[in-house]
């Protein structure tokens, strides 16, 4: 509605009606920041729990790989290494939090039986393999997570600044309009009711 509206009961009616769809756009607004909020905090906890775990794991698998390389040779590590496929069983689907779009990552876990001969092989180089296993399926996690976090924060930056337009300019715009609009009529009638009474006073004269 235009800010600048003629003074008329209409406009006056329109203004209230405005000022009643901002302040409600405002509440829904507060509300959907507050909402994703608090999904991003639980999802940046979420994330520093998964990377102590990935640190804790890949030190862990790194020190049992090194103890591989010693004990089996790092040719033959190189080997099994290579014989490992390559992974193309993650798939990226979504969800929805609040109009926002969330990564959903699915991936099929990796199957326990490994590529290499029990005989040549140590109980050193079946440590690093399922620690390493453990790393990227934690690693896949933490994407996800980070991601999600990430587009939350975006659109909680959306949502804050429409949030603050609502309440700094287009609630007060139309608070001062209806006021204004308000103010006028109420003068228009005084005015009205004074030349009435004068009108009255000269016809009973």
């Amino acid at each position: 509605m235009d800010l600048n509206a003629f003074p008329t009961k209409g406009n006056l009616m329109a203004a209230k009606n405005s000022l009643a769809l901002a302040k409600q756009g405002y509440e829904l607004m507060d509300k959907k920041r507050n909402i994703l909020v608090r999904e991003l905090m639980n999802l940046i906890e979420e994330a520093k729990s998964i990377q102590t775990e990935i640190d804790s794991t890949f030190t862990q698998a790194y020190a049992s790989l090194q103890k591989a390389n010693i004990q089996t040779g790092i040719h033959y590590v190189q080997e099994i290494a290579q014989a490992i496929p390559i992974e193309d069983s993650v798939r990226i689907k979504s969800r929805s939090i609040m109009g926002t779009e969330i990564p959903l990552v699915e991936h099929e876990e990796e199957k326990r039986q490994p590529y290499y001969g029990f005989y040549n092989s140590s109980e050193s180089v079946d440590e690093a393999r399922e620690g390493f296993l453990k790393v990227k399926e934690l690693t896949i996690r933490l994407s996800m997570v980070e991601n999600s976090a990430y587009r939350l924060a975006v659109n909680i930056r959306k949502t804050q600044k429409r949030a603050n337009a609502l309440k700094n300019i287009t609630i007060p715009g139309y608070t001062s309009l209806v006021k204004t609009i308000s103010d006028a009529l109420e003068e228009k009638e005084r005015e009205e009711f004074t030349r009435l009474k004068v009108i009255k006073r000269n016809m009973e004269k």
